[in-house]
């Protein structure tokens, strides 16, 4: 999945060295419903997630609907073959909840990034960009490779292009925090908690906290009993919170039916 709250931030290219992610659970046929609420609990936005295997390839749609009107759409094509590598992920956000509204498509096998937004007039912009990108470029897929990190490893870096909307190769560190206890109606779960940190290096590194603009940091639950799924994150920005949704209204005439 993309991720959406880093998109506001000015950030510098960094030279951490980042690691593709291993495979160690493909990706199969999903479809998922989540929700996005304040840190308060309210919920703001209704969540679909949809995924679909053809071979090694995989192609996952994650939407979210504002109550305000916004709209967050994210499609992601991802191979899967030793390990996970993004090929194409395209992000579609607009509505009051994004300044300023971006349409990103990012190409991982050329390293174009075409970037369409709406400036502070009203004025449609248009910026494209060719990067040098790694094979382990996440985006739209960090909660995948979260799923499938080793859980002794210390520490796991990959890569991430944020659009600013001025495309820009960063780095996530993402390192496990221990484990978690929450439950769902009468059972009992368990689940590993990460802390997700955006590294900027050298000068950009040192003035970012001086002038505002060093990220704050994101966790995510991963549930931690036989096939993992993920189960929530916290990230920065707007102050979301995304965590899984369970459907559970019905037409009226439903329970009474034969």
């Amino acid at each position: 999945m993309q991720i959406i709250f880093l998109a506001s931030y000015l950030l510098q290219p960094t030279t951490l060295v980042a690691e593709s992610v291993a495979v160690r659970y493909p990706e199969g046929v999903v479809h998922g419903f989540l929700v996005l609420r304040t840190q308060d609990g309210k919920p703001i936005a209704d969540g679909d997630s949809t995924q679909v295997v053809q071979g090694d390839r995989v192609t996952s749609h994650l939407s979210f609907k504002f109550k305000d009107g916004s709209i967050y759409d994210d499609t992601t094509i991802f191979s899967q073959r030793g390990t996970f590598r993004l090929l194409k992920d395209h992000v579609v956000q607009r509505g009051p909840q994004f300044k300023p509204p971006m349409d990103t498509v990012i190409d991982a096998t050329t390293g174009e990034v075409n970037v369409r937004y709406t400036d502070n007039h009203g004025k449609e912009k248009f910026l494209t960009k060719r990067l040098q990108l790694p094979s382990d470029v996440a985006n739209g897929l960090l909660f995948t490779l979260m799923k499938d990190i080793e859980p002794k490893v210390s520490q796991t870096t990959v890569a991430y292009v944020a659009a600013t909307p001025k495309p820009r190769l960063i780095h996530l560190q993402i390192t496990p925090q221990g484990q978690d206890s929450f439950s769902i109606g009468s059972y009992k779960h368990k689940a590993l908690r990460y802390l997700v940190t955006v590294k900027i290096d050298g000068v950009a590194g040192l003035i970012a906290p001086l002038i505002g603009k060093k990220p704050p940091d994101m966790q995510a639950w991963v549930l931690d009993e036989g096939a993992p799924a993920f189960i929530r994150f916290d990230g920065p920005l707007y102050g979301w919170r995304m965590e899984l949704a369970v459907p559970a209204t019905w037409p009226s005439n439903t329970a009474n039916a034969q």
